[in-house]
Formats: structure tokens, C-alpha cells, sequence
């Protein structure tokens, strides 16, 4: 057998959402609305408990953040001094539905997110939309969960952010 490699260039839509609010206030707005995960429906699954799994996840919030991770200490090694805290955003349902139809889509669930504060003070919000990142396997029903994603993810975003 033979590995091979394939490549395929792809467009990715990257949005920035700026906020006049401080770093601490969206940071707290966001993690007020987008809770963390309760990874609770990860032992279900693994003790065979399909139902009570899913169960649990519906009752949760439409998005969660899986991990976060405080990319502004990581600055610190480099002489610098930044606020910027980068999020995994999503659903775990919402990323079964979109990866029973192409498993490659796990690649991008969750999403991720980055809450950051320039040299000037500008705090803002970047991401890559979900439509443009999930639209490279060309299968509608991929597509039709990444658009309601797409708005989900904008709505909770700017809602931190205003």
C-alpha cells in the first residue's frame, strides 16, 4: 500500500467583531451566555447510555465552550504583554449532525474563537464563519447545520460583545 497525500485549496471567510466594551466585560458577557460543557454526556456515552446522553445535551445551552486556553500568557515567553483567550465553541449534537454526513467535518467542530485586545486597546472577537469552513465538502446537509451555526455563533458573539 501506498500512502498519498491530496490537497485541496480552499476560501475561508475570516470576521473580526469589534467591541467598545473593555477585554474583562465581553470576556464576562460571553462566558455568562456560552457556558462551559458538561462533560457529563461523555461518560453516558461511553457506559452505552445513547438516550440519556443525548437527553443531556438537549437540555444544555445551544453552544458550549469545550476549552479555552489564555493565549496571552503564551505571550509573556516572547516579551509581551496581550490580553487574547482563544475558545472551542459548539454542540456536540450539532457536530454529529453535520459529521454523519462527512466525518472530515470534525476537523473544525467546535469552532474556534478568539477574544483579543490589540496594541491599542481595540477589543474584538475573530473567527472563521462555520459556512465557509465547513462549505469545502460540498454536501448540503453539511451546510445547511453549518448556516445555523454560522448565526448562532454571530448572534452570541455580538451580543458579548455589545
Amino acid at each position: 500500500m501506498t500512502t498519498q497525500l491530496f490537497s485541496t485549496r480552499i476560501t475561508v471567510e475570516h470576521v473580526t467583531l469589534s467591541s467598545t466594551k473593555s477585554f474583562e466585560a465581553v470576556r464576562s458577557a460571553l462566558e455568562a451566555s456560552v457556558p462551559v460543557i458538561d462533560l457529563d454526556y461523555a461518560k453516558l456515552l461511553k457506559a452505552g447510555k445513547v438516550d440519556e446522553a443525548r437527553d443531556l445535551l438537549e437540555r444544555q445551552t445551544p453552544l458550549s465552550i469545550f476549552g479555552s486556553r489564555d493565549h496571552g500568557d503564551v505571550l509573556l515567553t516572547a516579551g509581551l504583554r496581550r490580553k487574547a483567550v482563544q475558545y472551542d465553541i459548539g454542540n456536540p449534537l450539532t457536530a454529529a449532525s453535520m459529521t454523519r454526513h462527512d466525518l472530515s467535518a470534525a476537523l473544525y467542530a467546535p469552532i474556534r474563537v478568539l477574544l483579543r485586545e490589540d496594541d491599542e486597546g481595540d477589543v474584538a472577537f475573530e473567527y472563521d464563519r462555520p459556512v465557509s469552513i465547513f462549505g469545502q465538502f460540498g454536501n448540503p446537509q453539511v451546510d445547511g447545520v453549518a448556516g445555523k451555526l454560522d448565526e448562532l455563533l454571530r448572534s452570541v458573539l455580538t451580543a458579548a460583545a455589545e
